[in-house]
C-alpha cells in the first residue's frame, strides 16, 4: 500500500553515467512548475515596425512578428539566464526566449520556470511530449495540468540533459540555415545564368559558349507538345484505385515525380492522356507556376499542362526555365477569383531561351548540382531530428 505523501519516482531508460546511481526523477504538474508572466502591454498590429531594438513575439511560426522601441512594453525578465517558454494561445507552437521582447497582439502564453525545475530542460521535456490540436481546443488549460518527470535541480542532470538536447537543435538550426544559404545561392545564380527582363543574354555564360550565338525569344509551343490533362469519371469505380499514377498538385513535392496519391487502373489510364517520363509538369490552374519533372509515366488532372520537351530542349534545362520565369507566367493568369492560364496562353508564352543542347545541359547541371546538394542536407536536418526524437525518447520516462 501506497505511504502516505510517498514522493513516485521513475527513472528513464537512458541515464548519463554520472547520474544512475541516483534517486529516480519526481514528478508535478506545469501549473506548479511554472509561473505566468503578463506583459506591462501588448503591441497592436498596427504599431509593428520593420526593425527596432525589441523584438515583438506573438504565437507565429518565426514567432518574431515584428519591433518596437516602446521600453515601457518590455518582458524584461527574458534577459535572465533561465528561457521564458513561449505558448502559443490558438496554436500548440512552443518557443525559447532568452532576451527581452515586447508580446503582440496575437495571444501568447508566457511561463517563468520557478527554482525547482531549468527552463531549458523544461522546454525540451514538453516538446517531447507535445500538446495536440485536439487536446488544445482548451487551451493553456490542457498544458498546466501536464504532468512533468525531473530530476532533483541540484543534482546537474537537469542542466546535463538540456545540454545535450540544445546541442542537437543548434546543429538542425545550423544545417537549415546552410539550406537557406544555398537557396539564396542558387537564386542569384538563376539570375545570371538566365536573362534578366529586357534584355536577351544572361549576364554569366560558361567559357566554352562565350563566342556561341546568343539567345533567342520562343514560346512555350516551341520547346515541345503541350499537354492538357483531364480527370476520367469519378462515377466509374473501374477507373479509379490501379498503379498507374494520376498527378494533381498536391503530388508536387519537389522537383521529381515519382508516384502519385490517386492512381487509375487501366481502364481509366485509356480515359486519361499519357504523359510521357522526363516531361516538365507545370499547374496552371489556383496554384499557379508549381512545376515539376515526372520520372514514371503518367497522367495528370486539368489543373496541369505538361511541356513534353522536343530533342531540341532539354527536359531539366526547361524545368528551370519555367523556374525562372514563374513570377512572369503568375502574371498571365491575371487576378481573377480562381487564377487560369489557358493552354492557348500557356504555349504562347514567350521566354528566353539559349538553343544550344550543350549549353543548355551545362546549365541544367549546374542547377542540379546545387539541388543536389540542399536535398542532401535537408535530408540531414530530417536524420537529425529523427535522432533527437529518438534519444528524448531514452533520455525522458515513459509515462
Amino acid at each position: 500500500m501506497e505511504k502516505e505523501h510517498e514522493i513516485k519516482t521513475v527513472v528513464p531508460a537512458l541515464r548519463f553515467p554520472e547520474f544512475r546511481e541516483m534517486e529516480g526523477w519526481r514528478h508535478n504538474i506545469v501549473n506548479n512548475l511554472t509561473s505566468v508572466i503578463t506583459a506591462p502591454k501588448k503591441i497592436t498590429s498596427q504599431e509593428y515596425l520593420n526593425t527596432g531594438y525589441y523584438p515583438i513575439i506573438d504565437q507565429s511560426q518565426n514567432y518574431i512578428c515584428g519591433w518596437t522601441n516602446d521600453e515601457s512594453a518590455v518582458i524584461t525578465e527574458a534577459s535572465l539566464s533561465q528561457p521564458l517558454i513561449i505558448f502559443g494561445d490558438h496554436t500548440c507552437i512552443l518557443k525559447k526566449v532568452t532576451f527581452p521582447f515586447a508580446q503582440g497582439a496575437d495571444g501568447i502564453k508566457i511561463l517563468k520556470t520557478k527554482e525547482c525545475i531549468n527552463g531549458f530542460f523544461l522546454y525540451q521535456i514538453l516538446l517531447a511530449n507535445p500538446v495536440t490540436q485536439e487536446e488544445y481546443k482548451r487551451h493553456y488549460s490542457i498544458l498546466k495540468e501536464k504532468t512533468i518527470y525531473y530530476p532533483i535541480i541540484n543534482s546537474g542532470e537537469q542542466q546535463k540533459i538540456a545540454d545535450c538536447l540544445s546541442s542537437l537543435d543548434d546543429l538542425i538550426e545550423a544545417t537549415n540555415r546552410k539550406i537557406e544559404v544555398l537557396k539564396e545561392h542558387k537564386k542569384g545564380l538563376m539570375q545570371r545564368l538566365f536573362p534578366k527582363e529586357g534584355k536577351n543574354v544572361p549576364e554569366l555564360r560558361f567559357p566554352e559558349f562565350q563566342e556561341t550565338k546568343g539567345w533567342a525569344k520562343k514560346q512555350i509551343i516551341d520547346l515541345g507538345e503541350v499537354i492538357t490533362g483531364n480527370t476520367p469519371s469519378k462515377k466509374e469505380g473501374k477507373y479509379w484505385n490501379g498503379d498507374f499514377a494520376w498527378i494533381t498538385a498536391q503530388d508536387f513535392k519537389g522537383k521529381y515525380i515519382n508516384d502519385s496519391i490517386l492512381k487509375l487502373t487501366r481502364f481509366g489510364k485509356n480515359k486519361a492522356r499519357v504523359i510521357p517520363q522526363n516531361s516538365v509538369l507545370v499547374t496552371c490552374i489556383a496554384s499557379i507556376g508549381l512545376n515539376a519533372i515526372n520520372k514514371i509515366e503518367c497522367s495528370t488532372n486539368q489543373q496541369i499542362n505538361t511541356i513534353c520537351c522536343n530533342r531540341k530542349y532539354h527536359y531539366e534545362y526547361v524545368y528551370y526555365l519555367i523556374t525562372y520565369n514563374v513570377k512572369r507566367l503568375k502574371q498571365l493568369a491575371g487576378q481573377t477569383a480562381v487564377p487560369i492560364i489557358t493552354k492557348k496562353n500557356f504555349e504562347e508564352f514567350e521566354v528566353y531561351t539559349v538553343e544550344n543542347y550543350d549549353e543548355q545541359q551545362k546549365i541544367a547541371d549546374c542547377l542540379s548540382s546545387l539541388d543536389e546538394l540542399i536535398e542532401a542536407t535537408s535530408q540531414k536536418v530530417e536524420i537529425l531530428k529523427e535522432h533527437k526524437k529518438g534519444l528524448m525518447q531514452q533520455l525522458f520516462p515513459k509515462i
